[in-house]
């Protein structure tokens, strides 16, 4: 049988050149700082979402600027409408619970209006949801955060339609929009599993974060036989070594991804929200906050592969240890490019806008994807971020060849 592989090389540091734009942006209000990195642009475009997270700094953001560099380019398939963007990311250093979040994220576009009119197209990310972005956006004068793009087709109006027609699909109750990511994660936990060789149907699941990603990551692994045992939210650990009642935990989070404990069941307990490392599992989930597994916390992990449905979530010398271990991790940049990747598709018509085209897409991409890497890892002996890189960079340089990049 075929096997990720989990080598001692090297976790890939990035050598990019310095990134095209860097923005810091001073709010005059409550004296927040807001960034925009673009990284590279493609035929003038990049796409990343908009995170708020207290601490949020510049090279956190420029390093998720870069992540979406190799998103993009990792997902060309040249049978495709969609071509490939550019990467950019903007962040804001407020939580999103506080009161003054949503002022602060109004002046914050207001004041990005003209790179987002003319070349980000940006979307939600961690701490901020579509409809609270979209309705922003539209207080200030932008019928959408990806008028970039549209600006660029043939048909915008139709482009339009299909991804206002795509955002009102609702499965089970949650709009497809904030499924189709977690359901990404989800479907690389599943093949990742098949080539080691855990079987489905005894596979355990620790998810840390319940938002978008990681609720629908959770939802779509059960869906699939797997038995998620642990989940952990900002208020803290939920365990049941029996298996979670999923679909109950979703009915009970509310906008911020935290599970109303009343509707706990009868075998569930509580812990610490950090306790989620030391739970035993075959498949971890972090799909939250970056930076959360660093080297002196490797030797709590008991999982046999690390899927990481958030953006930077391990750290470089982490990935080290953990290879050192036989542990693999699949990198963010491949794991949840599906969020981004659906948008586009949706967009320039490559799918339908409707649950059953937009899974059968990401099913098939993320599986030649996840075999593709894993197949490279097990023949040069690199970890999986290598070979995912190096794929990535195959795909730039073919989309380069066919339309050309501007940096």
């Amino acid at each position: 049988m075929t096997t990720l592989s989990a080598t001692d090389a090297r976790p890939v540091v990035s050598t990019q050149k310095t990134p095209l734009l860097e923005i810091t942006w001073t709010d005059p209000v409550t004296g927040c700082r807001g960034y925009v990195v673009i990284d590279t642009l493609v035929r003038g475009l990049a796409s990343g979402g908009l995170r708020l997270r207290k601490g949020c700094d510049l090279e956190e953001v420029r390093g998720l600027a870069q992540g979406m560099t190799r998103k993009e380019a990792l997902v060309y398939d040249p049978s495709d409408i969609y071509l490939p963007l550019g990467g950019g990311k903007g962040g804001i250093d407020v939580d999103p619970a506080d009161p003054e979040a949503r002022q602060v994220l109004r002046r914050f576009l207001g004041a990005m209006l003209p790179v987002v009119r003319e070349q980000w197209n940006t979307g939600e990310d961690f701490g901020l949801r579509q409809e609270t972005l979209d309705k922003v956006a539209s207080e200030i004068g932008l019928a959408s955060t990806v008028e970039a793009v549209f600006a660029t087709l043939d048909d915008s109006d139709a482009a339009r339609q299909r991804l206002a027609r795509a955002f009102a699909v609702h499965v089970d109750g949650v709009s497809l929009g904030d499924l189709v990511g977690g359901y990404g994660v989800a479907q690389a936990c599943l093949v990742a599993a098949e080539r080691l060789g855990i079987p489905i149907a005894s596979a355990t699941a620790v998810v840390q974060g319940f938002g978008s990603i990681g609720g629908a990551a959770a939802r779509y692994l059960v869906a699939n036989g797997v038995r998620v045992v642990a989940v952990a939210d900002r208020a803290g650990l939920i365990r049941n070594d029996a298996g979670l009642d999923i679909e109950a935990l979703l009915s009970a989070r509310d906008d911020q991804g935290v599970i109303d404990r009343s509707a706990l069941g009868a075998g569930d307990i509580t812990g610490d929200r950090d306790g989620w490392l030391d739970v035993p599992c075959d498949l971890l989930v972090p799909a939250a906050m970056s930076y959360v597994i660093d080297e002196t916390s490797v030797s709590r992990v008991q999982a046999k592969v690390i899927v990481e449905g958030a953006n930077m979530p391990t750290l470089p010398a982490a990935e080290d240890a953990l290879a050192a271990r036989g542990i693999p991790v699949v990198p963010d940049f491949l794991a949840n490019v599906m969020t981004n990747a659906w948008w586009w598709w949706i967009v320039f018509g490559d799918i339908e806008p409707t649950a059953e085209s937009s899974y059968a897409k990401i099913d098939a991409v993320m599986r030649r994807l996840v075999e593709t890497v894993a197949a490279e890892s097990a023949h040069t002996g690199r970890t999986l971020r290598e070979s995912a890189q190096g794929l990535a960079d195959t795909n730039a340089s073919a989309v380069t060849q066919r339309v050309g990049i501007t940096r």
